[in-house]
């Protein structure tokens, strides 16, 4: 085949990956979508056949434009296959749990717990929550890392209540409780945040391990105050954790992370003394 018809054919392509976009991003009906994501389309790149866009790349699509009816119905009719790498090439190194990290960064919260409630289910998928992403483009930093970053401390108590280990480094060495100290230390905007996402970490982490703590040593002037004394002194390690907090850490180990958050609101104790008091 002449280069003109390949140049053609691929601008056929790439336009009617456009349109595919545009109507997620539209919100159209799940039925229109799912009619154009089966329409069979020819690909030239690796070798000449007839392709179609999957559920994975379907629900990547989903994600970033908030379609949530589209998302429930490729993650019920098709659970393994829409949480496979997608074959759209996001970047030279996809993530092995792209969409989930992905619904972290859009902050796509109802989507996040639908991919998580999924991935409980399926065998295949009983690390998927800890898979950390891409480490060329992200430092291998898992979705618990990335939420911790951009301080959404919902969505930090959704993964850990979920599964997501506090204890896992990214690729500098660093766990999420290290990237909140690091955000205290740099800075002091949104320290409200910063400070519940720091309960959060704790509340999961009955055993500290983090690069953060010589700074916290070496600076108790700046730290005590702004964590408390108690707090400060078992990060530090001076003292054990408190009685409420190694309470917390016990209860919530013997909780299964797929009846989160459902098990703790079902505790036969005071509301007040629920760990998560903020809890929807």
């Amino acid at each position: 085949m002449c280069s003109n018809q390949v140049s053609l054919q691929d601008e056929q392509c790439k336009f009617y990956a456009y349109m595919f976009y545009q109507a997620v991003r539209d919100q159209e009906p799940v039925w229109k979508l799912e009619e154009m994501r089966t329409m069979e389309y020819f690909h030239w790149e690796e070798d000449a056949s007839l392709r179609c866009y999957s559920p994975s790349d379907a629900l990547m699509y989903a994600v970033v434009h908030n379609h949530l009816r589209y998302a429930q119905y490729l993650l019920s009719h098709f659970p393994e296959e829409s949480l496979k790498v997608p074959g759209i090439k996001f970047c030279c190194c996809p993530p092995s749990a792209p969409h989930l990290a992905l619904a972290v960064t859009y902050d796509r919260r109802d989507i996040l717990i639908l991919i998580i409630k999924i991935a409980h289910k399926l065998p295949s998928l009983q690390c998927y929550i800890n898979r950390a992403s891409c480490s060329h483009l992200s430092d291998g930093k898992t979705p618990l890392h990335m939420a911790c970053e951009l301080l959404s401390a919902e969505t930090v108590l959704i993964l850990l209540g979920n599964g997501a280990s506090p204890r896992i480094l990214d690729r500098k060495g660093e766990t999420a409780l290290d990237i909140i100290l690091e955000q205290l230390w740099s800075s002091k905007v949104n320290v409200i945040s910063k400070k519940l996402c720091l309960d959060y970490l704790l509340l999961f982490s009955p055993s500290l391990n983090f690069k953060m703590r010589k700074i916290l040593q070496d600076n108790p002037k700046f730290w005590a105050p702004l964590l408390g004394e108690d707090k400060f002194n078992y990060l530090v390690g001076k003292k054990p954790a408190t009685l409420y907090l190694i309470a917390m850490q016990t209860i919530l180990r013997c909780l299964q992370p797929a009846h989160f958050p459902q098990s703790i609101k079902a505790l036969p104790i005071p509301h007040a003394l629920k760990p998560l008091p903020g809890l929807h």
